[in-house]
């Protein structure tokens, strides 16, 4: 009972000297940090100095060349005139992140979620589209929008199918506000993407949902035949 009680006391004295034996010393060295986490990080911070470089100063010049994320360089057209990188966007000059309140940069129209591309959909905007598409949100969705990405492999099972009926039933608004604000488990995709990739991303995606739930009526009259001559070879 003794030895117990001086094996407390002498653990008691030591945790004691430990916290506040030391409280108050100055030194000349550094800190000793056992989980440092995120104070000490390797970054410049602005209007500071900076020893990297021979005139000290941390804020740099871009790089020549070089444009701020969401700004889209004009094209010139045929006639020498300078003109955004889709063409038909004279109502929306400049090409980047929501600036207005319209149904281009909300996706509402009054206050309900308005229906319809904003664009004139173009074999160039469905391309975009099917790009950005499979940067963005092909990993989570899946190529094919059916919520079969590869994060669903590492334990991510909130990814909703994009196929199902009640997203193929959205109108678009509503889908363009969740790219940019996100919902749940997705992130918001605002800061990320441009409005008009969203728009070009949201017409592959009508895209994708319809080739997965086509039928004949919704080949054209002019592939039909086609189609049927294929077909009839196969049955025989």
């Amino acid at each position: 009972m003794l030895r117990a009680f001086f094996l407390i006391f002498v653990l008691v004295t030591i945790a004691w000297i430990a916290v506040f034996g030391f409280r108050g010393q100055k030194s000349s060295k550094p800190e000793i940090e056992i989980f440092p986490d995120m104070v000490r990080q390797p970054k410049v911070r602005a209007q500071s100095e900076l020893d990297f470089f021979a005139d000290q100063r941390g804020a740099r010049k871009p790089v020549e060349g070089t444009v701020p994320i969401g700004y889209d360089m004009p094209l010139p057209d045929a006639a020498g005139a300078a003109v955004d990188a889709a063409g038909e966007m004279a109502m929306h000059p400049r090409l980047g992140f929501s600036e207005g309140t319209d149904y281009y940069n909300t996706g509402k129209m009054g206050a309900n979620w308005g229906t319809g591309i904003p664009l004139e959909v173009t074999p160039a905007l469905m391309q975009r589209g099917q790009q950005r598409f499979n940067i963005n949100c092909a990993v989570c969705h899946g190529p094919l929008a059916a919520g079969d990405g590869i994060v669903k492999q590492y334990g991510l099972a909130t990814v909703v199918s994009l196929q199902d009926d009640r997203i193929r039933k959205m109108a678009d608004g509503e889908i363009f506000n969740t790219i940019t604000h996100g919902k749940n488990t997705m992130m918001a995709y605002g800061p990320r993407v441009t409005v008009q990739d969203r728009w070009a991303i949201i017409s592959y995606l009508r895209a994708l949902q319809r080739s997965q739930h086509a039928s004949a009526a919704d080949v054209p009259p002019e592939d039909q035949a086609q189609l049927e001559k294929k077909v009839e070879p196969e049955k025989k």
